[in-house]
C-alpha cells in the first residue's frame, strides 16, 4: 500500500484561502452603498425639472394628486391580492412593457426597456454587485399594471406619497416645486379631512413604513410580486419598493414614522437613486447585445417564470 503523504501546510493554506474569500465577500457586501461614479460629470440640475415639464407631465400629476385617495388605495390592494394577472419570465415582462412611455417622467421619451437597461448598465459600470444590477434591470416592471387594467397611468407611475398622514400637503417637509405642481392636491376629497391632515394621521410615531400606506403604484405592486418569488436581498427589495417615494428619500418627509429597519432601507434607496435618475439619456442601448448577460443574471435570482 503506497504511503500517504500528508501536507502539513494544507490546513494553513486552506484557512488562508478561506479568509481571503471572506474578505472579498465582505467587500462585495459593502460596495453597493459606495458613492456612484458614472454620474460625476452630469449636470444634475437638468433632471426632475417639473416646472419646465411639458403639459403631458403636468396634467398627469394633477390627475394623480386628485385621485390617489385612501379609499382607492384600500381597493387597489384588495384587488392585487384577489387575482393573478399572468405568469411569465422577467425578460418577457420587459418586452411586454416596452410599449409604454411614462407620462410622469420629464427626463426622457425612451421606452421602458431602454430605461431599465440604462439603469442596470450604469450600476454594472460602477462595479456594483449582481443583485443590485438585476434590481436596476427590473425596478420599473411594476408599470405592467398599466397593461393589466389600471384606471390610467395615475395609479401606476409618478411620485409616491403617504396616505393618511398630512395627505399630500407635505407643507412642513417638502419643497413642492421639486416634486409637485403646486395646488394640484386641492381637488383630492381627502385633502381637507380632519384626521388625515394631522401630522401623524391614523399612524403612531415610529410605527415603521411597513405599517403605513404609501400611494399604490408600480413600486408597491412590484415589491409584492418579487418579495416571495426572488432571492433579492432586503436592500434590493427596498430599492424597488421606495424608489419613487421622493418625499421620503430626497426631501426628508415622514421621518417621524420611521423605525430602525427604515433607516437601513433609506440608505439603500439613496444609493440606488442616482442610477435610476441620472442614467437616463436619449442614447439607446443595444438590447440584443446585452440580452444574454442579463438573462443569465435574471436566472441567478428568479425562477424561469413568476406570477404577476
Amino acid at each position: 500500500m503506497p504511503a500517504v503523504v500528508i501536507n502539513t501546510h494544507a490546513g494553513h493554506e486552506l484557512d488562508a484561502v478561506s479568509d481571503a474569500v471572506d474578505d472579498v465577500n465582505v467587500l462585495k457586501a459593502k460596495i453597493w452603498d459606495s458613492q456612484s461614479e458614472f454620474d460625476s460629470t452630469k449636470d444634475k440640475t437638468t433632471f426632475r425639472q417639473y416646472e419646465n415639464a411639458c403639459d403631458r407631465v403636468k396634467n398627469f400629476y394633477k390627475e394623480q394628486h386628485e385621485k390617489q385617495t385612501v379609499a382607492f388605495n384600500i381597493k387597489a390592494r384588495m384587488e392585487f391580492k384577489s387575482r393573478k394577472r399572468v405568469r411569465m419570465g422577467v425578460w418577457q415582462a420587459m418586452e411586454m412593457l416596452n410599449t409604454l412611455v411614462d407620462d410622469s417622467d420629464p427626463d426622457t421619451e425612451l421606452s421602458q426597456i431602454e430605461h431599465l437597461l440604462q439603469t442596470a448598465e450604469a450600476i454594472r459600470r460602477d462595479g456594483k454587485p449582481e443583485w443590485m444590477q438585476v434590481t436596476g434591470l427590473i425596478h420599473d416592471l411594476g408599470k405592467l399594471l398599466y397593461l393589466f387594467g389600471s384606471e390610467g397611468q395615475w395609479d401606476v407611475v409618478g411620485t409616491d406619497t403617504l396616505l393618511d398622514s398630512r395627505i399630500h400637503s407635505s407643507s412642513a417637509a417638502l419643497s413642492p416645486k421639486k416634486i409637485y405642481t403646486p395646488g394640484t392636491f386641492a381637488g383630492n376629497p381627502d385633502f381637507h379631512d380632519a384626521v388625515y391632515s394631522t401630522q401623524n394621521g391614523i399612524y403612531e410615531p415610529n410605527c415603521g413604513l411597513d405599517n403605513v400606506m404609501v400611494s399604490w403604484g408600480h413600486d408597491e405592486y412590484l415589491y409584492n410580486v418579487v418579495k416571495d418569488q426572488s432571492s433579492l436581498p432586503a436592500e434590493g427589495l427596498a430599492m424597488i419598493r421606495y424608489h419613487s417615494f421622493y418625499p421620503w428619500h430626497r426631501e426628508g418627509a415622514y421621518t417621524h414614522l420611521m423605525n430602525e429597519k427604515d433607516r437601513v432601507a433609506l440608505e439603500a434607496v439613496r444609493a440606488f437613486n442616482p442610477y435610476d435618475l441620472y442614467s437616463k439619456s436619449d442614447e439607446p442601448c443595444d438590447t440584443e447585445k446585452l440580452r444574454p448577460y442579463y438573462e443569465g443574471l435574471i436566472a441567478k435570482f428568479f425562477p424561469s417564470e413568476i406570477d404577476w
